[in-house]
């Protein structure tokens, strides 16, 4: 009996990697019919529901079972999980914590070739993936990151190790590393992808030749990344490049206004990382910019196979990709100064563009409403300090900088908005954390994510930068609707992404180099009220006149940086 439970659940297994509920469901009832094994079948049966999205019978149907056996591993999975998926955070996760350490502990225990132990892999593959969303929702990047590096080992294929491991590179990037600790994190990236990358030996190096340009990307949709590509696609020199577009994601409104350029447009949907590498390689494509690196959904394991002759990442991404194939990183005189350590990090050589590597387009994604031109301090008799960034980039430090401010601003507020304060049991754990850290929690209004968050912008005098992870477009929106940033430089390419925006948005004095100037700009301007309503009034118009917003200069010394790249690899390969 134990034997045919052992293949039953095994089997189980199988469907529910694939996605096969049908199939995992029929599991469930054959286990179901045998009286033995009827709370196994109960729980499977549970389970299923919870991936159909059908929480009232899984919750029901796991509660049944833990009555009667109430240590039962996965009928206390599919309530872990079901408080995971229902965002309940201070229920989630010590549920799946615990049953992280007790499955890891029983799988440690088993012969490798044991069945069961093939079981508890899956089991603890899917509780570290939902851990490592609940730490992230619940503002704990550095727990996310191990849960995702813990779920990286438990897979069983190299492509699958890769992939999660990437999302923990993603995650690593929210708290302060050295740039040779991320080198070498990245490295191991690299080791992972095991190809053979193209040669390219036939290639045509002509260094005055038109160029091809492929820009490949998950992100052309609602999405933050849209806001920059918009020159990429409508602004280049016609007569010296042709620009092909690689989309790996999901389409919308936004990516049917960024077809409208002059640009081939290639689907790559669905496809293999092989067989996306192929058709690149078949359109001959001189340059590859990849626009993701790390994050979500990216293009890394195409890249791998190089289709490209010459390839580099940046915009989308802070850090290095960790891959020998990729060329180049995208960066700036600002973020990554010549000369400067920091660049011993990157597995690229730095392409540095004199201004900004970013361009910013507002409307790309949504309609932009009018700035807001009057200071709420000039209504409310307060200033009000704000942060609209992902809560998860706030540390423990920063946070301490913003009581600071508060303290030294008579009667001023801060305002938190983010998707963390949508949740209940993610405004609870904010609310804890802040009055640990001995916020005046009268002084702080905590708002949930909503899509007129641009309006809001008009309740804020003064926005604060995170650090190290700093904000991009949140604070180049913040600016174009006239709201003063504040920032502090920091000695990573990502925590110089505040510096390089102000500076090219030319408000460098909000660009600030240690602790107690942050503090001490922040003070200085909360209180001059004139000075707010100058930057309300002003900022957008200045905006549109700098380098931030050039898209022209942008473009010209972006492909003046491609055309070198293009003769370095004519003269070297």
């Amino acid at each position: 009996m134990a034997d045919e439970k052992m293949n039953w659940l095994t089997l189980a297994d199988r469907f529910a990697a694939d996605g096969d509920l049908k199939g995992m469901r029929a599991c469930a009832r054959e286990l179901w019919a045998k009286a033995a094994t009827a709370l196994d079948g109960a729980a499977l049966m549970a389970e299923a529901a919870l991936y159909a999205g059908e929480y009232d019978e899984a919750a029901t149907l796991a509660d049944e079972v833990l009555k009667a056996r109430p240590r039962h591993l996965r009928a206390r999975f599919v309530l872990a999980g079901l408080a995971a998926q229902e965002f309940r955070l201070d229920d989630a996760l010590p549920r799946l914590a615990g049953l992280a350490e007790e499955a890891g502990r029983e799988r440690i225990a088993l012969d490798p070739d044991d069945p069961y132990a093939q079981v508890l892999t899956r089991l603890l593959r899917q509780v570290y993936g939902w851990l490592a969303d609940s730490y992230y929702l619940a503002a704990e990047p550095e727990q996310a990151a191990q849960a995702l590096l813990s779920c990286s080992r438990l897979q069983d294929t190299p492509e699958g190790e890769a992939d999660i491991y990437s999302k923990y590179l993603f995650m690593r990037n929210y708290r302060d590393q050295s740039p040779a600790a991320a080198r070498r994190e990245a490295e191991a990236y690299a080791a992972m992808q095991k190809v053979t990358p193209y040669a390219h030996q036939n290639v045509r190096k002509l260094p005055g030749k038109k160029l091809k340009i492929g820009y490949i990307s998950p992100d052309f949709r609602q999405h933050a990344v849209a806001s920059f590509v918009s020159p990429l696609l409508k602004g280049f020199d016609g007569d010296h490049f042709s620009v092909y577009c690689y989309a790996l994601g999901r389409q919308d409104a936004v990516t049917k206004r960024l077809r409208t350029g002059p640009v081939c447009w290639r689907d790559l949907r669905g496809r293999s990382p092989r067989t996306a590498a192929r058709l690149i390689a078949e359109d001959h494509i001189d340059i590859l910019v990849d626009l993701s690196g790390h994050s979500q959904g990216n293009a890394l394991p195409i890249l791998a196979h190089r289709p490209a002759p010459v390839q580099v990442s940046g915009i989308g991404y802070t850090n290095t990709t960790g891959l020998s194939v990729i060329d180049y990183f995208l960066s700036d005189e600002t973020c990554l100064p010549t000369g400067d350590s920091a660049a011993a990090g990157f597995t690229e050589e730095i392409l540095r563009l004199p201004h900004s590597h970013l361009c910013y387009q507002p409307g790309a994604v949504r309609e932009i409403p009018a700035a807001g031109m009057e200071a709420p301090v000039l209504r409310n008799h307060y200033v009000t300090f704000g942060s609209f960034n992902n809560i998860a980039k706030a540390t423990d430090e920063t946070l301490l900088l913003w009581r600071g401010i508060l303290d030294q601003v008579k009667g001023s507020r801060l305002i938190l908005k983010g998707k963390m304060c949508s949740i209940p049991s993610g405004r609870d754990l904010l609310t804890a954390r802040l009055r640990k850290l001995a916020f005046d929690l009268s002084r702080v209004e905590l708002r949930p994510y909503s899509p007129d968050y641009l309006e809001q912008y008009r309740d804020i005098d003064i926005a604060l930068d995170t650090f190290p992870y700093n904000g991009g477009l949140t604070t180049c929106e913040a600016l174009y609707m006239g709201v003063p940033v504040i920032t502090l430089r920091g000695r990573t390419h990502g925590s110089r992404f505040g510096a390089s925006i102000l500076k090219n948005a030319g408000v460098r004095e909000l660009v600030v180099e240690n602790d107690l100037n942050y503090v001490r700009r922040a003070v200085q301007i909360g209180t001059s009220p004139e000075l707010i309503g100058a930057y309300h009034s002003g900022l957008r118009a200045n905006l549109l006149k700098s380098d931030l917003m050039n898209a022209k200069q942008y473009m010209e010394e972006l492909e003046t940086s491609f055309r070198c790249a293009w003769c370095k690899f004519c003269e070297t390969r």
